[in-house]
């Protein structure tokens, strides 16, 4: 493989799999690095290691590195040095990566007593390009979906017509479109049904400032904080306290009120 990119210095591409979105709880269960070198060259290396704790079934759902595919893997101690070492002199990219990527992996060099110092390294992060690039705002979709220029942006009523425009035009775009979900099968996700539309949208609210929501299984979950990703009964019934915190804190009240009723709900059986 090579790349028509130009370096003055090495360019590591990178992602982590890993057992999930906490920098500081989670680790890595896989690193691959495709390091662009100056001259053309692209030199990859992949590496799974053994995390020292479980993998959660959700993440490794996504991955599908499961416990067992680690068991016998050497541990992110043991392989360390000579990442850091592969990474020297390397400036850094990923997708997301600035944001998760980098973040993780630093985190995982400082626990583990490894100095692995991003100042002099540059940190570009394709994502953030794309995201520039191709802005994902109603004036972009308006274009896009309606070929048309969004006249009086912001203004109530355009923004109000040209969402109602883009909305009709995306359910002609995509009619018939099948994506894969986890399992691997095929589903139409968007359809000329409002039933099939909100479940793409909205049905893993719980409260509508999303402090809470829906996991896969249909259970209301925490969605911040120290408590991410626990069921809202599991976190009442072991911290009575926290109910307490959230009704005297600075969350809307429908949050508020949906946390109570799940709190009634809960205890009165």
């Amino acid at each position: 493989m090579e790349h028509q990119l130009k370096l003055k210095k090495p360019l590591a591409f990178f992602d982590l799999e890993t057992t999930g979105v906490s920098v500081q709880k989670d680790r890595i269960v896989e690193v691959c690095i495709a390091k662009a070198n100056v001259d053309g060259t692209v030199t990859v290396k992949t590496r799974r290691v053994n995390p020292g704790m479980p993998i959660p079934l959700e993440a490794s759902l996504v991955h599908g590195i499961y416990d067992a595919d680690v068991a016998n893997e050497p541990t992110f101690k043991q392989v360390a040095k000579s990442l850091a070492q592969f990474l020297e002199g390397c400036d850094l990219a990923g997708f997301n990566s600035n944001r998760f990527d980098v973040p993780m992996l630093v985190e995982e060099f400082l626990r583990n007593d490894v100095d692995f110092d991003i100042k002099n390294r540059r940190l570009i992060d394709a994502q953030r390009i794309y995201h520039i690039m191709e802005p994902r705002n109603l004036t972009a979709a308006y274009k896009f979906y309606c070929g048309k220029v969004l006249k009086g942006a912001h203004g109530a009523e355009a923004d109000t017509l040209a969402t109602l425009e883009v909305l009709n035009a995306q359910v002609k775009h995509y009619e018939g479109v099948k994506l894969l979900n986890d399992k691997q099968e095929e589903y139409e996700p968007v359809q000329n049904d409002m039933d099939v539309l909100n479940e793409i949208t909205a049905s893993k609210m719980v409260d509508l400032a999303q402090r809470m929501v829906y996991n896969k299984e249909g259970v209301e979950v925490i969605n911040f904080g120290k408590h991410l990703g626990k069921p809202v009964v599991q976190v009442l019934k072991q911290e009575p306290s926290y109910y307490d915190w959230i009704m005297k804190g600075d969350f809307s009240l429908d949050t508020k009120r949906k946390i109570t009723e799940i709190k009634l709900r809960a205890f009165s059986k």
